[in-house]
């Protein structure tokens, strides 16, 4: 077995001090902090991206801005899978995923 890539193997996963965020730390030190809507928004379950297109049919219309998880499950030892508060539970977050949306979050906020 391979050792696993230390960008996408977390540390630690926990509410941020206010609770209002989930914040990933990962083995290469790298630390991100990921807002509730904005992990929902990017659902990446069949029911939120079209299956055959990859084009995202859900709408941020449709997902309230106060939504938070009610529970995080592991999912192995590779993703997360989120309980929201809208009842929408069928995403698994990959690892991976979650290291790609903190980077880009990270790119978009230093160069505005």
């Amino acid at each position: 077995m391979s050792p696993r890539d230390p960008r996408i193997e977390p540390v630690e996963i926990a509410p941020t001090e206010d609770e209002a965020r989930l914040r990933v730390l990962w083995k290469d030190g790298a630390d991100h902090e990921f807002v509730p809507r904005e992990l929902r928004l990017l659902c990446p379950c069949a029911g939120c991206v079209d299956e055959m297109t990859g084009v995202r049919t859900l709408r941020p219309d449709m997902v309230d801005d106060a939504v938070y998880p009610t529970a995080i499950h592991y999912v192995g030892s590779y993703a997360l899978q989120f309980v929201w508060s809208d009842g929408h539970s069928t995403g698994i977050y990959t690892f991976e995923l979650l290291r790609e949306i903190g980077d880009a979050s990270d790119a978009s906020a230093s160069n505005p």
